[in-house]
């Protein structure tokens, strides 16, 4: 099975690096500077941040479906991340060396199925979900702080 996992559209939230404090909360978001090169993983780049590299934390609404699974949560975007990044058949850098949780939806957005992937087990996992007619595409978690890493969606190859 082949699969295609993208990261956000950076546009989606450039604009946001030039609001104030007051107007990034008014969007639930603030701008953060990273601490560490580890822990700070940018949702368009799909890999860390480095230490001292300026972040947008935002709340943002990765399953949006009319479905009780709806869901949003905090994520990081990197200030110079300025293109969505993409894997096809393999893991992006922001899976290695953690845990992620996967899960399944089926087509009309209700979860089908769910797992956890300890480091070094993303791609296999991935695969066998896609052996499930069933799965019409899975979110990728970070299993400890629960935030959205990535879609992953069948691809045609």
């Amino acid at each position: 099975m082949t699969y295609q996992i993208r990261g956000l559209d950076p546009a989606d939230f450039r604009s946001m690096f030039d609001l104030d404090e007051a107007d990034l909360a008014d969007r639930r978001a603030e701008k953060q500077i990273a601490s560490a090169s580890t822990g700070f993983p940018c949702r368009v780049s799909l890999r860390d941040a480095a230490e001292g590299e300026e972040l947008l934390l935002v709340n943002y609404t990765n399953h949006e479906v009319e479905t009780p699974y709806r869901a949003s949560f905090a994520i990081f975007i990197r200030k110079d991340a300025s293109e969505a990044a993409e894997y096809i058949d393999q893991c992006p850098p922001v899976f290695e060396g953690r845990p992620i949780a996967l899960r399944g939806y089926d087509a009309d957005g209700m979860l089908a199925d769910a797992r956890l992937a300890l480091p070094g087990q993303a791609d296999q996992t991935i695969r066998s979900f896609l052996e499930d007619d069933r799965i019409a595409y899975i979110h990728a978690h970070n299993p400890a702080h629960g935030c959205f890493s990535a879609r992953i969606d069948r691809h045609d190859g």
